[in-house]
């Protein structure tokens, strides 16, 4: 039986962190520039009386940053008022505090915070996140307010890269994770899910572990995890630890059009994650969204067999991709070439807005692959 997601009617989504920004290609309908909103923003720059224009404030653009934040608004027709949910932190203590003043995000609204997995580029800034909270509520002086973390409970204590050709050898460390005490510190509410599960008013969906069913999307090459001495006095050691397997996706049901994925990393493989959101919820794909992790000659073999899959194999296949984060270059073109003006080069600072039409819901098809 599929979870209990509502289908929204509309969805708002703003990026908040990724490594690209991108002010002047052409994008489709729904999709909105960064400097666009920011001439529309009030107190956005200064206006020149004399000359009757707005002087851009380049000093409060976004950023780009090897990471990925995603600002995602929820409304269903009929509910009083929308959710507002963050998925993921983008990889420093600067860069979404920084763009989230940049884009006037209404942070004091923002219900829950999700992590799709525990790499630092997704989470290192959560902490920063949650000290601007607070500090958005303390004027206010409103109490009991709180901040729901929504996180996979297996944290590793630290993770590391080995290089190829042999991927066995540790080069160095990513930065660790925060840890639970440190996000409780500043008020974060955590709540630890290793299952699937249904958050913002039932209107996102958070999958649990993702199966690997494919042959060809076997992880992250070299990907190394650090565990700690036994009761019996071992020491401490590196093990390989490719596969992720705390990392989870996102999903979102729109009325009339389907599911948009959130899959900021897609370690498990972008083809397992659209697989297991069409096991569970038997939806097409409208939209494809984050990271593909495609990028650097280890993962060059699997672009075509992942585009292949996305753009022929899949039926319907997905309206828009959006390959962002660290989806490479050869992957971007790949993709580009197949779907047309249906992959879109998003970036930090752009909004997409959808709206959903209820009548339209007669004429989806149900997915094949």
């Amino acid at each position: 039986m599929p979870p209990n997601l509502k289908t929204v009617d509309r969805l708002t989504i703003t990026f908040l962190v990724d490594n690209t920004i991108e002010w002047m290609t052409k994008l489709p309908p729904g999709f909105t520039q960064e400097l666009q909103q920011h001439i529309n923003q009030p107190g956005h720059g200064v206006y020149d009386e004399e000359k009757k224009v707005p002087i851009l404030d380049f000093d409060n653009f976004c950023c780009g940053a090897h990471g990925f934040a995603a600002l995602i608004e929820t409304f269903v027709e009929g509910e009083e008022a929308s959710h507002l949910t963050l998925f993921d932190t983008g990889p420093d203590s600067q860069s979404l505090v920084r763009n989230i003043r940049a884009m006037a995000t209404p942070i004091e609204k923002i219900e829950r915070v999700i992590t799709s997995h525990w790499h630092s580029d997704h989470t290192s800034g959560l902490l920063s996140f949650l000290e601007l909270w607070r500090a958005k509520h303390e004027p206010t002086g409103q109490t009991g307010l709180a901040c729901i973390v929504d996180v996979h409970p297996n944290r590793p204590i630290l993770r590391g890269i080995a290089p190829g050709p042999h991927y066995d050898k540790v080069l160095c460390a990513l930065p660790p994770d925060p840890t639970f005490e440190e996000i409780e510190k500043l008020g974060g509410v955590l709540e630890k899910h290793a299952e699937g599960h249904v958050v913002s008013g039932d209107t996102i969906w958070v999958s649990g572990e993702i199966p690997r069913v494919t042959e060809y999307e076997l992880g992250i090459l070299g990907g190394m995890r650090w565990v700690a001495g036994g009761e019996s006095g071992e020491s401490g050691k590196w093990i390989s630890d490719g596969l992720i397997m705390d990392e989870r996706y996102a999903a979102i049901d729109v009325a009339g059009k389907g599911l948009v994925i959130f899959s900021s990393c897609s370690h498990a493989g972008i083809v397992n994650v659209v697989k297991d959101a069409i096991n569970v919820f038997a939806r097409p794909i409208y939209m494809v969204i984050g990271g593909l992790h495609l990028a650097g000659p280890e993962f060059g073999p699997r672009i075509p067999m992942t585009v292949e899959f996305l753009s022929k194999t899949l039926r319907p296949a997905p309206t828009f991709i959006l390959p962002m984060h660290c989806s490479g270059f050869q992957a971007k073109i790949a993709l580009e070439k197949a779907f047309g003006e249906g992959c879109v080069p998003a970036g930090a600072g752009h909004k997409v807005d959808i709206v959903g039409h209820r009548a339209d819901e007669k004429h989806l098809f149900s997915p094949v692959y």
